[in-house]
C-alpha cells in the first residue's frame, strides 16, 4: 500500500462501491488514493449479477443501462468493455384485456399526445375525456413535493395514473404513484409543473425542451453487455487489483469509529476473527439501513435520515419456453398496471431484446429456448416474502400464460430474489438527502453514496459514486491544507 496516498476505505463492493474504487485509483498524475473496498457478501457485483440458466449465462439483476447518459458506458469503454444496443425497445402494457402498444409521447407515464394515447386503446373513452379538463382546472400550486399520483390524478384523471404511470413507476421504482415523489422521480415535470397550469403542457414543454437541447436522437436508449450486465464489476474487480487496491468479499464491516483524524473500521469474518483498518477517509456504498447503522456511532443524525429511506423486496423469475413459442413474443416485452390484478408488474421478452440471448439460446437446448423475465415486487406487497421459490416461479408462469398464452409450465425456471432491492424515493426524499449530507458536513471524511440517493439506475450509481470521491478527495485536500497552515 503507497503510504504517501490517504487510504480510502469502501463499505460495498456493488456498482457504486466499485466504481468510487476505480475513480479513486486514477488521476491524471496516478491513482488519488491507496483503496480498500469491503464486501460483506461472498461476491461483489450488488444487483448486478449473472447465472447460468439452461447453458447461457443471463443477468438476473439489472440488465441494461441508460445511454443517454454517459456515466455507464464510458465507464464500461474505461475496463475494456463493449456496449451493445438492444434489438428492440418497444414494449406493452396490458391494459383493459389486451396487450396494447405504448405510445410515442408519454413522460414517465404522463401523456402528451392525445391522439396517440387515444389510439392506442390503453385509456377507457370516460378516461380520454377527463384528461382535456387539464386545460381548465386552476392550477395546482405546487408549495412543495408532491406524490407524482396525487398531481397526476388531480391534473388528468385516476385512471392515467392507474394505467400509464402506475406500471411506469413500478417498473423502475417498485413503488406507488400516491407515495413517489414527483421532485425526484420526474424531476424535470416538477420544475415544468411549477411554471405552468397544465400537465399536459408542462410534459409536453420537457420533451420539446430535451429535444431543443440535445437534438434528434442518434442512437440506442439502452445498451447491454454481451453476456450481461452483470460482466461489469468482474472487469471492476480485476482492473481494481491491477491498480493495487485491496478488495475483499465476506468483509463484515462492524463499526466504524472516530480516531484523531481518521477513522477506525472494524471488520469480522464471520467466524470471530476481527481486523482494524484505518483510513483517512470511509465512502459508504450500501443500501440505506446498512449505512444508517454504521453511522450511528459516528453521525447520529445523518443516520436517523437514512433509516427513514424504505424499500421494496423484489424478485426476477427467468423462465425458457421452447422455441417454437417465439411466434407469441411481439417487442421487447410488457408492463403490467396494478388495477389488472395480477402478480407480475413487467416481463422483458430477453430473447428477443438482446441479439446475444437470441443466438445463446438457439444452441442452448436441442431445439433452441426463447428466454423471458418477469419482474414481481412492490413496496408494500409482501408477496416476495409470502412465496417460495417455487411458487413465485409458478405464479409468474401462470400470468404470463395467462397473459400472452405460453406454456403454463416452463421448460426452465430460476428464481433471483433482492430483498431490500429497490428504495423508495417517496415525498420528500431529496430534502432527506440534502440534510443527510449536511450532516455528514459534520463528520469530514465520511460520505455516502448508491442507489439510495440519486437515482436506481446504473448510470445514475456511477455518477453517485463519481460525487462522493469528488468530496472525500476536496476534504481530505483541505484537511491537508490545513495541516500544513
Amino acid at each position: 500500500m503507497n503510504t504517501q496516498l490517504p487510504h480510502v476505505v469502501i463499505v460495498g463492493g456493488g456498482i457504486s462501491g466499485l466504481a468510487a474504487a476505480w475513480f479513486l485509483t486514477q488521476g491524471p498524475n496516478g491513482p488519488r488514493a491507496s483503496v480498500t473496498v469491503l464486501e460483506a457478501a461472498d461476491h461483489f457485483g450488488g444487483k448486478l449479477r449473472t447465472t447460468e440458466f439452461g447453458g447461457l449465462t443471463v443477468d438476473v439483476g439489472a440488465e441494461s443501462m441508460l445511454a443517454t447518459r454517459p456515466e455507464a458506458v464510458n465507464l464500461c469503454r474505461e475496463v475494456g468493455l463493449e456496449t451493445v444496443p438492444a434489438a428492440t425497445t418497444q414494449a406493452a402494457i396490458y391494459s383493459r384485456g389486451r396487450m396494447r402498444a405504448i405510445p410515442r409521447g408519454l413522460l414517465t407515464g404522463v401523456p402528451t399526445d392525445l391522439r396517440k394515447l387515444a389510439a392506442s386503446g390503453i385509456v377507457s373513452l370516460p378516461g380520454l375525456l377527463r384528461v382535456p379538463l387539464d386545460h381548465v382546472l386552476p392550477r395546482t400550486v405546487l408549495h412543495a413535493d408532491v406524490s407524482v399520483g396525487d398531481y397526476v390524478t388531480t391534473r388528468l384523471g385516476a385512471e392515467v395514473t392507474a394505467r400509464l404511470v402506475e406500471p411506469m413507476l413500478g417498473g423502475v421504482y417498485a413503488g406507488r404513484s400516491e407515495n413517489l415523489s414527483l421532485q425526484m422521480t420526474v424531476p424535470a415535470l416538477y420544475r415544468a409543473a411549477s411554471q405552468r397550469r397544465s400537465a399536459l403542457e408542462a410534459a409536453r414543454s420537457v420533451l420539446e425542451d430535451g429535444k431543443k437541447t440535445m437534438g434528434p436522437r442518434k442512437g440506442p436508449i439502452f445498451v447491454g453487455l454481451e453476456g450481461g450486465v452483470g460482466r461489469l464489476p468482474g472487469a471492476l474487480v480485476t482492473g481494481l487489483r491491477e491498480r493495487g487496491a485491496q478488495v475483499r468479499t465476506s468483509a463484515v464491516v462492524q463499526q466504524v469509529r472516530s480516531r484523531a483524524n481518521r477513522w477506525d473500521v472494524v471488520v469480522g469474518d464471520g467466524r470471530g476473527k476481527y481486523v482494524t483498518y484505518t483510513a483517512d477517509a470511509v465512502l459508504f456504498a450500501t443500501p440505506a439501513p446498512v449505512t444508517a447503522s454504521l453511522l450511528e456511532t459516528a453521525n447520529g443524525s445523518a443516520a436517523d435520515e437514512l433509516r427513514a429511506i424504505e424499500y421494496a423486496d423484489v424478485a426476477v423469475v427467468t423462465l425458457g419456453y421452447p422455441a417454437s413459442e417465439a411466434r407469441l413474443l411481439h417487442g421487447s416485452g410488457f408492463l403490467v398496471p396494478p388495477v389488472e390484478g395480477r402478480s407480475v408488474k413487467g416481463v422483458t421478452y430477453s430473447s428477443s431484446k438482446w441479439s446475444w440471448v437470441s443466438q445463446g439460446a438457439r444452441s442452448a437446448a436441442p431445439d433452441g429456448l426463447v428466454i423471458l423475465r418477469a419482474s414481481l415486487g412492490r413496496a408494500g406487497d409482501p408477496i416476495t416474502a409470502q412465496m417460495s421459490d417455487t411458487e413465485l416461479a409458478r405464479t409468474a408462469a401462470d400470468d404470463i400464460h395467462g397473459l400472452i398464452g405460453l406454456p403454463r409450465r416452463p421448460a426452465l425456471q430460476h428464481v433471483q430474489r433482492w430483498e431490500t432491492g429497490l428504495p423508495q424515493y417517496n415525498v420528500g426524499h431529496r430534502t432527506r438527502v440534502a440534510d443527510t449530507r449536511e450532516w455528514l458536513l459534520n463528520t469530514p471524511g465520511l460520505a455516502v453514496c448508491g442507489a439510495a440517493y440519486e437515482g436506481v439506475g446504473i448510470a445514475a450509481c456511477i455518477g453517485s459514486a463519481q460525487a462522493a470521491v469528488s468530496t472525500v478527495l476536496q476534504q481530505l485536500a483541505e484537511r491537508r491544507e490545513w495541516a500544513h497552515g
